[in-house]
């Protein structure tokens, strides 16, 4: 065999693999997504999205607002008591806040549901419980909650309870002094 039929026969054997490869590259684009299905893993996106958000018009849901503090010198109120929505719907409320200690202070809420487990039916988009609410002296705040009611709620649940409670973070509002001079926080 001369070297030029070897170097002919080695140039088309190394294009074969180049073309090989290349396919297996493209197939891997939806094997991969088939393969992370079968095994649950590598999911993305947010899991506090509706599942469905198609609105279910054939029927309504109330949902009551409480707000509470505790240990706290705050005003905390929802603006409404109850809002009768759709599931699917997206809605939004309001609660208003009020720092009645002479001197700035941080809360942070914390939702509860009544039921418990309406938690997996209650998709909040925006909420102020998501960061820490740090409020000057005597400042007034409405702040909003946005949210879905899951359609797949259970039929049988006409009422769903959303109750916030306030607590004092403590130690955030020595770091805030500690970190801005005294005269700038009008104390």
């Amino acid at each position: 065999m001369s070297a030029k039929t070897s170097n002919l026969q080695m140039g088309l054997r190394l294009l074969g693999v180049s073309v090989a490869m290349a396919a297996f590259g493209y197939a891997l684009i939806p094997l991969y997504s088939v393969v992370c299905t079968a095994l649950d893993i590598n999911r993305t996106g947010v899991t506090d999205k509706p599942g469905n958000t198609q609105v279910d018009y054939s029927r309504t849901i109330t949902v009551e607002f409480d707000a509470n503090t505790h240990g706290m010198p705050w005003e905390f109120r929802p603006i409404r008591k109850n809002l009768t929505i759709h599931p699917g719907e997206l809605a939004q409320v309001e609660f208003e806040v009020v720092n009645t200690r002479p001197t700035r202070m941080t809360g942070q809420a914390i939702p509860s549901y009544g039921p418990s487990w309406a938690t997996e039916f209650f998709k909040k988009i925006d909420c102020f419980c998501f960061t820490t609410q740090t409020m000057a002296a005597n400042e007034r705040k409405q702040m909003p909650v946005i949210f879905v009611v899951d359609p797949a709620l259970p039929k049988d649940i006409q009422t769903i309870t959303l109750s916030y409670t306030f607590f004092q973070v403590e130690g955030a509002d020595k770091a805030v002094t500690a970190a801005v001079p005294p005269n700038r926080l009008g104390v």
